[in-house]
């Protein structure tokens, strides 16, 4: 009896310190948790705090690659004029005009001059990142669009092909058996390129006039173009409504993903491929246009500092003062997060090379199909 009692007190006493070692070693366990839990707040706080202090007081500026006017314009004033109240320490913005080169100088100033602290903001020309890939511009180009970190993207509204009432190119069945001029700003812009494209590809016989800056939709009217390549849908609703309401544009070709829901019976470049050559270049071209007009910083601003204005694009997007304005202003929102138009960007930088050769090539002006502007059509 004796030795059993002995065990059974061994026993009692084995499961006691067993049972108190536990105890202790979870209570440390959860002190250790509560500790880690606590200094990641604090580190996250110490961040915000951070980024709040950074920009308190700050003026940050929102470079413009276009003159005043059109939807580059509009989308930059409109979007600074609401994102201030959701970037920590609010900020001021001052929106800074810097056309020139179809948007080249506007990105090469922001790569090489401007700082890298998240005080920059811009909507960069439509397609640098596909130039970037083809190597289009070679030196002229000195921003990596891979480098950039972008915000997000406002818009995904359909650029369109459009020539004015008046013109005798109204179809783009007219624009294979005629020549039209279209108006743009300069090598730089993808209204210069996509009628190169059109021209090698669905036989049109487009002219391209550099030198009107936002692309002078105004030229229309006095008659010195007829028409403009790559203009969305919404900027066409937003800056020109009285275009639209009194059927002063002829619509040709629209291109994106799918087609815009109010432009029906206007072709989308996608579907108009006949081979499996032209439906690739097409696909990409598409690609290239969903991201519209999206918001970038500089590079190597500070991770932090770049996902709080990510925080404070996607909050501006739901914003009531903000949406109230853009249904004012007939302006399209359908936003994309700026981790996805960082996806989007680097897939184009990304694509294969014998497919970039074939875009390349597609792109490449006919002898003669390149005027300068004197002011009046050709």
């Amino acid at each position: 009896m004796f030795r059993v009692t002995t065990r059974r007190v061994a026993a009692c006493s084995a499961a006691t310190v067993l049972a108190t070692t536990t105890f202790a070693t979870t209570t440390l366990a959860v002190a250790t948790l509560a500790i880690i839990a606590a200094s990641g707040i604090a580190v996250s706080t110490a961040r915000a705090d951070a980024v709040e202090d950074f920009y308190k007081g700050k003026q940050m500026r929102f470079i413009i690659r276009s003159d005043p006017g059109g939807s580059y314009d509009l989308y930059s004033r409109m979007i600074g004029r609401h994102i201030v109240k959701y970037i920590p320490g609010n900020p001021t913005i001052l929106p800074v005009n810097m056309p020139g080169g179809g948007g080249l100088l506007a990105i090469n100033h922001i790569a090489q001059v401007a700082p890298k602290d998240g005080t920059i903001l811009t909507i960069p020309s439509l397609g640098l990142p596909m130039y970037q890939a083809i190597n289009f511009f070679g030196d002229k180009l000195k921003a990596d669009m891979g480098k950039f970190n972008w915000i997000g993207n406002v818009t995904d509204s359909n650029p369109v092909l459009v020539t004015w009432h008046a013109s005798k190119v109204k179809t783009l069945e007219d624009a294979k058996k005629q020549v039209a001029f279209l108006g743009t700003t300069g090598a730089g812009s993808i209204s210069a390129q996509l009628p190169a494209v059109y021209n090698n590809l669905l036989g049109t016989k487009f002219k391209v006039i550099y030198g009107y800056g936002g692309g002078d939709a105004i030229a229309m009217e006095r008659g010195e173009v007829d028409g403009r390549a790559t203009n969305t849908w919404s900027s066409y609703k937003s800056t020109r409504p009285d275009w639209v309401k009194k059927n002063q544009l002829n619509y040709l070709l629209q291109i994106g993903l799918k087609k815009e829901p109010e432009l029906p019976n206007v072709p989308l470049l996608m579907d108009l491929a006949t081979n499996d050559e032209q439906k690739q270049i097409f696909d990409f071209f598409s690609t290239v246009v969903a991201i519209t007009r999206p918001v970038a910083t500089s590079p190597d601003v500070p991770p932090e500092r770049v996902a709080a204005l990510r925080k404070a694009f996607m909050a501006t997007m739901k914003d009531a003062e903000f949406l109230a304005e853009a249904e004012k202003q007939q302006a399209d929102v359908s936003p994309m997060s700026g981790d996805e138009v960082q996806r989007l960007t680097q897939r184009l930088l990304d694509t294969p090379k014998p497919l970039l050769d074939k875009v390349k090539t597609a792109m490449t002006h006919r002898a003669g199909d390149e005027v300068q502007w004197e002011g009046k059509k050709k």
